[in-house]
Order: C-alpha cells, then sequence, then structure tokens
C-alpha cells in the first residue's frame, strides 16, 4: 500500500504540472459535470512485470502505456474461448525509482473480487502484486459541447474544451476517456474530494444521467451491457472504442478475435435502441424481431427507454420488437452512433 501511495503522489504531481496547460484551454463558459462512478472499482497491478504480465492477458497493448503514449488504456480480458470476461480501463502511474510499474485497472465494482482472482491466476513466477484501492474514487466530466468529426479510422473530437483545474492537490489522474471523445473525461480522487471544488464551471450529476448519455451513443460498460462469458469483443465495437490490438503478441483468446477480424465478417453489433416503453418493463436479454418476426438481435440492457440491444445489422434500419414482461409487443427502433469510422455508417 506505501507503494501505491508513494505511485499516487507521483501522479498527482504529474496533474498538477499539467494544470497550466489545463488552465490554458479551459473555459469559464464551459460547463461541465461531474459523476460520481460508485459502479465502477479500482485496482492496482504494480511491479517489475507488471507490463509483461498484463500484457498476456488483455486485448490492447499495454506497451502503448509508455512514457511516450496515452495514460489509458481501454482493453478487455476474455475467457480461452475469445469472449469477453470484463472491461476495463487502465490508468498509467510513473514508473518507480526501482524501475516497476504500476497500473490502475478500473472494472464493474460488482465483478471486483472475480477479477481479483482472475488476475492472481496468473501471477506464478511473476514479480507483480494486486490490490484493491478502496480509498481512491472514480468520476466521469461530461462537457455539454462535445461533438466530433469523422475519418475513416473513426472519431477525432472536434476543438474539444478541457476542464480548468482550479486546485489539483487532489487528483490521482485526470485523463480524456479512452474510448470515444463523446465520453469525455475520466478523473480519479481521493475519497472525500469534491470534484467543483478542483474544477471551474462544474457541478454534480448523477449516475442515472451518466448511463442515459452511455446508452444513447452506444457505449457498453459493465457486465449488464457486457455479460461475463456471453459478449463477443469485435461484436461489442471493440475496434472502434480503440479497443485491441491486432498487432501485439499472443494473449488468452485471442485466436478467435484474430481470425474472425481477418475474414471481416461481424454480422452483429452493439447499437443504441430507442424503446416505446421504460426497459424496466422488458426482459433483459429478450429476443429482438425484425418486422417479419425473424431474429434480429438481443437486448442487453438499458435506463429509461434508452437501452443497448446486440442487432443482426441486415435488420438495423427496420422497425423492431421485443415482448414485455406482460408479453406484449414493444417496438423499439437501432441508430448507428456517430463515434462509428464513417466508412462502417455509410454502409448500413
Amino acid at each position: 500500500m506505501a507503494a501505491l501511495l508513494c505511485a499516487v503522489l507521483r501522479l498527482s504531481q504529474r496533474a498538477r504540472s499539467r494544470g497550466a496547460v489545463i488552465r490554458r484551454y479551459g473555459t469559464q463558459e464551459t460547463a461541465w459535470t461531474c459523476h460520481t462512478l460508485t459502479h465502477r472499482a479500482l485496482i492496482n497491478v504494480r511491479g517489475q512485470d507488471t507490463h509483461s504480465y498484463l500484457q498476456g492477458l488483455i486485448t490492447n497493448d499495454v506497451i502503448a502505456l509508455e512514457e511516450t503514449g496515452p495514460t489509458a488504456l481501454y482493453t478487455h480480458l476474455l475467457n480461452v474461448q475469445g469472449r469477453t470476461l470484463y472491461d476495463v480501463i487502465i490508468y498509467s502511474l510513473k514508473e518507480s525509482s526501482d524501475g516497476s510499474n504500476s497500473v490502475l485497472l478500473e472494472c464493474d465494482s460488482s465483478m471486483l473480487n472475480s477479477i481479483t482472482r482472475h488476475l492472481k491466476v496468473y501471477m506464478i513466477r511473476r514479480k507483480v502484486l494486486v490490490e484493491a484501492c478502496p480509498d481512491l474514487v472514480l468520476w466521469a466530466l461530461l462537457g455539454l459541447n462535445t461533438h466530433c468529426t469523422h475519418t475513416a479510422e473513426g472519431p477525432e473530437p472536434e476543438s474539444e474544451p478541457q476542464p480548468e483545474l482550479r486546485n489539483g492537490d487532489g487528483v490521482v489522474a485526470m485523463v480524456r476517456d479512452p474510448r470515444t471523445p463523446l465520453m469525455g473525461w475520466r478523473l480519479i480522487t481521493r475519497n472525500q474530494e469534491n470534484p467543483p471544488e478542483i474544477f471551474t464551471a462544474c457541478k454534480h450529476g448523477n449516475t442515472d444521467d451518466y448511463h442515459r448519455h452511455r446508452y444513447k451513443i452506444g457505449v457498453p460498460e459493465g457486465v449488464r451491457d457486457l455479460p461475463p462469458g456471453e459478449a463477443l469483443p469485435l461484436e461489442s465495437n471493440l475496434v472502434f472504442l480503440n479497443g485491441i490490438s491486432f498487432s501485439k503478441g499472443c494473449y488468452i483468446g485471442q485466436e478467435l478475435t484474430a481470425r474472425t477480424h481477418h475474414t471481416g465478417v461481424v454480422r452483429k453489433r452493439l447499437m443504441p435502441l430507442s424503446l416505446s416503453v421504460p426497459v424496466e418493463n422488458l426482459p433483459l436479454g429478450g429476443a429482438i424481431e425484425s418486422e417479419q418476426g425473424k431474429a434480429a438481435g438481443k437486448l442487453r440492457s438499458g435506463v429509461g427507454e434508452l437501452g443497448l440491444g446486440l442487432v443482426r445489422l441486415s435488420h438495423a434500419k427496420e422497425t423492431l420488437t421485443v415482448s414485455s414482461t406482460q408479453g406484449e409487443k414493444v417496438t423499439l427502433t437501432a441508430s448507428v452512433p456517430d463515434w462509428w469510422p464513417k466508412d462502417m455508417k455509410d454502409k448500413l
């Protein structure tokens, strides 16, 4: 724990050193809502073998977390059949004086014990330590005016504003969400910190609004959206969310994922859904059907009248239905997210 606190202190110093840059781009007119993410938890992995250890477990390339690369990485941990077990965001902490690396893994809080056990299974002969971080709090900072332009490779932020630091003493890490610019910023603080006191033009938001934002733009998060052992990474848009490398070495579950990628055939994808009734009246995992009664996908999750579903692309433009818990047919429509690559959007 002492090693983690030292790493946190060094990262806090880095956050403060970036304050001048952040202030230069921040504006008083920018409005930010700060959402506490109690459904997410943090795990510290540290030691001399941290990067090589994680490299064999995750879909993305942990080497990208070197000093010249990004400070956060989105990725999945797969089972041996190539299906998603856990979605995580990895935050890089500064290398310690003895040359060892330290990272924070953000995961679904309901799976904290399971993912910790999973990580420890592969610790044999590895110089790493794995422990939960209950003294740290995760937040999402969402701006009101974030837009994207699009290229063949995917979305790029359009004049994206940055939060303006007022006092960075309690900031452990603050990075752009690595999945898409539309998800704003990720913030990690110590307990008892209050983001409106850390940033200017910032106010508290509630968790339901955060989830509504996610579902509206079609970004999955956690086991409700990505059922362990069931979800497939490419169907879950892992490529579009910058969560996978096809040039790195082997990792658990790579074979099926690489084969599917190289064939170029992905017939179903997670898509945002607009529902005619609140999702609370619908069975999660319920079958989605086309107008002709053909199988068109499955309802995964949602909040209110927004949801996520695994939809067959051949039916994505049709009016779809799902049976309610009372057996009534409920209509829904799928939409193509703005952050999908332009060439993919043009195909639909």
